[in-house]
């Protein structure tokens, strides 16, 4: 018997404006640093309280595989904003044209974004009233602290992200606004990941199932983008993720020919964008945006000795 995964949520965004990797002006906090306390969505996506003007909090995901931070239209209409233009939005399974609105500010935390054009989604399509994209993020250092359910955002001088409290430290390459890690191997194949928080789970590109082989049409699935398009994918198996030196095992995999890849310069080789199911298997994951550096730290055993 055929058997289905249910409709899921991506971000995976990619949009027009601003240029890939220009980041929102923010008005950082007089602390080092700031711990945001997480809730989770029915993906195991986080979620952060953010506050628009002065009305909030309003429920946002962090999500770094999204270049834009988002807004949702009923959000828009809760704060009596109208659409000032279109544009074009790209999700895991096409492009879209939708609404803008402009923002004075976006406040997480003490951190404040100044105004900005902003695209509007479905809100049953993100899951939430927003999102916070890598223009949010760009200049930050931003820790994921799935054991204690925070996200911290972090100075330079702050000693939450020493380096020596981590396990793992990656350095990455940064392509068009995202840092891709290229040191990553999937059962013997080379493949460059991206850490995509706004997906619940992880999309392999076609060169990456052509390189392992992966049969078709045998398990298949339908993907939901945030853009409320969907993309069908077929349901593979990665008996190990190895990232420098992390292993995963038996990780699902789905394999889609969407356009986010090409938009991220990633359709040629294998590529992997890697969701929230594989990252929550860790406890905590610190993503360095100026220094360009992703931090893994392994939860308690599950290192081999020294």
């Amino acid at each position: 018997m055929r058997r289905y995964w249910p409709l899921l949520v991506l971000s995976g965004l990619v949009w027009s404006a601003p240029a890939p990797g220009e980041a929102l002006p923010v008005k950082p906090s007089e602390a080092d640093s700031e711990i945001v306390k997480t809730a989770s969505d029915a993906a195991q996506r986080m979620t952060v309280p953010v506050s628009i003007g002065d009305k909030g909090p309003f429920r946002f995901l962090i999500d770094t595989g999204a270049q834009s931070t988002i807004l949702s239209e009923h959000t828009a209409r809760d704060l009596a904003l109208t659409p000032s233009g279109r544009i074009n939005v790209l999700g895991v399974a096409g492009t879209r044209e939708v609404g803008i609105v402009a923002l004075e500010d976006i406040r997480l935390g003490s951190r404040i974004w100044h105004g900005r054009q902003i695209p509007l989604l479905a809100g049953e399509d993100l899951g939430a009233d927003g999102v916070v994209g890598l223009d949010g993020l760009q200049n930050q250092r931003v820790l994921l602290d799935f054991a204690a359910n925070r996200m911290v955002l972090v100075e330079a001088s702050d000693p939450a992200l020493r380096q020596r409290d981590y396990d793992i430290v990656v350095t990455a390459r940064r392509q068009r606004g995202q840092l891709i890690l290229t040191q990553a191997v999937i059962d013997d194949v080379r493949v460059d990941v991206v850490i995509d928080t706004g997906a619940d789970v992880s999309v392999a590109n076609p060169a990456l199932q052509r390189a392992l082989a992966q049969e078709h049409g045998r398990l298949t699935t339908t993907l939901r983008s945030a853009t409320g398009q969907e993309i069908a994918a077929d349901v593979g198996l990665a008996r190990q993720i190895t990232i420098e030196a992390i292993r995963i095992n038996n990780i699902q995999l789905a394999f889609a020919n969407s356009p986010t890849f090409k938009a991220l310069g990633l359709e040629r080789r294998p590529a992997l964008l890697l969701g929230m199911e594989a990252l929550r298997l860790f406890k905590r994951v610190a993503i360095d945006f100026p220094r360009h550096r992703i931090m893994f730290a392994m939860p308690p055993g599950t290192l081999p000795p020294s």
